[in-house]
């Protein structure tokens, strides 16, 4: 037996009737479809058409957005596939390994949910995110980001909503949002879309401020002036989400109610600072912890840090209590949190009383 003898094809409309309808050359000659019968197959008014170098589309007319998403991660991966022969009367070969590639920029933002991002079939090209050192180019729908770290990606089915979906279809992956956004913003240049953005990642739920402001620094994108705005904006709208679920932490977990939004002062003596929140009878004190870096560098950054610190240090000395409470915190574990406060509460009665301190309106 000759053992070099390729395997013989199905008829190739087979190929095109599976899960599958993108290919690299390297699965199709799996299947014992050779180079020349692919250049065949896509000729112009062909069957098929070649939609990236190395991958093939197995149909005419346009590609829908899922088989565009999959066929830019086919394009950064093809190299790596391996050619594994499929036997006479199997199926199409299972979902490509993608590798360490993922969908980023605005098509990830559409596949995360974002209402204010752009409609998958409206953009012409997807940002794929791949390892720094890869050699590789931007073609037709396919845009290289390259990042010396890789974040852990997240796999997404593309929803229905957002495209016509086969029955079956394979999961992306997708860049996590702040990474996701980081790479939209590189290419935006218009403040209100950026605003609207970076807004949504906190509104909607997706992420904490200080997580997209940390991408936006590695980024180095804050100085760009329409992105310090719309961080602004975003710092404020994950202030306000923030200072929301305490309210509702403290109403839903029954606490007691403290004074809100308060300064304190010794008698006579000097500032000790502001608080989210105050239990003067239990002389405890509340601080939601949102602190992210801003616009300017790290000094400023420090400052915060120092400032944090030096309130703590010194209310405690006058025996007050100082929670410190993070928005993730809040967002994920709000019953923990809870217990956290209300342990401190109990707890005042077995401590000796506390300064007397001027409580004011902040």
């Amino acid at each position: 037996m000759n053992h070099n003898t390729p395997l013989s094809p199905r008829p190739l409309h087979h190929l095109a009737d599976g899960g599958r309808r993108v290919l690299t050359t390297a699965q199709l000659r799996a299947h014992g479809v050779s180079a020349a019968e692919t250049t065949e197959q896509c000729r112009p008014g062909g069957p098929w058409q070649q939609l990236l170098p190395g991958v093939v589309l197995l149909h005419p007319g346009p590609p829908t957005s899922e088989e565009r998403l999959h066929a830019v991660l086919m394009y950064t991966a093809r190299e790596r596939t391996v050619s594994v022969p499929v036997q006479p009367g199997a199926d199409a070969p299972p979902a490509p390994p993608y590798g360490e590639a993922m969908i980023t920029g605005l098509a990830a933002l559409t596949l995360h949910g974002f209402s204010s991002a752009p409609p998958l079939p409206s953009l012409d090209t997807f940002d794929v995110l791949v390892p720094r050192l890869r050699r590789l180019r931007s073609t037709g729908c396919a845009r290289i980001v390259r990042t010396p770290d890789l974040p852990t990606p997240v796999r997404i089915t593309v929803p229905r909503a957002l495209d016509s979906v086969r029955a079956g279809s394979a999961p992306v992956p997708v860049a996590p949002v702040p990474r996701a956004l980081a790479d939209a913003v590189a290419g935006l240049r218009d403040a209100d879309t950026v605003r609207l953005l970076l807004t949504e990642a906190v509104r909607g739920g997706h992420c904490e401020p200080a997580a997209v402001v940390r991408e936006l620094t590695q980024a180095r994108l804050l100085n760009r002036p329409h992105v310090v705005g719309a961080v602004d904006s975003l710092l404020a709208e994950g202030r306000a989400m923030a200072e929301s679920r305490l309210y509702r932490m403290v109403r839903d977990h029954g606490l007691p109610d403290p004074v809100w939004n308060v300064d304190l002062r010794l008698p006579g003596g000097p500032h000790l600072g502001g608080l989210d929140a105050y239990w003067p009878e239990h002389a405890v004190a509340l601080e939601l912890d949102t602190r992210a870096p801003r616009p300017g560098g790290r000094p400023a950054d420090d400052a915060q840090w120092s400032e944090y610190a030096r309130k703590r240090e010194h209310l405690e000395r006058l025996g007050i209590t100082v929670v410190h409470i993070s928005p993730r915190g809040l967002r994920d574990a709000m019953e923990q949190q809870a217990a956290v406060v209300r342990t401190a509460l109990m707890a005042s009665a077995d401590r000796d009383p506390a300064a007397y301190v001027v409580v004011l309106p902040r």
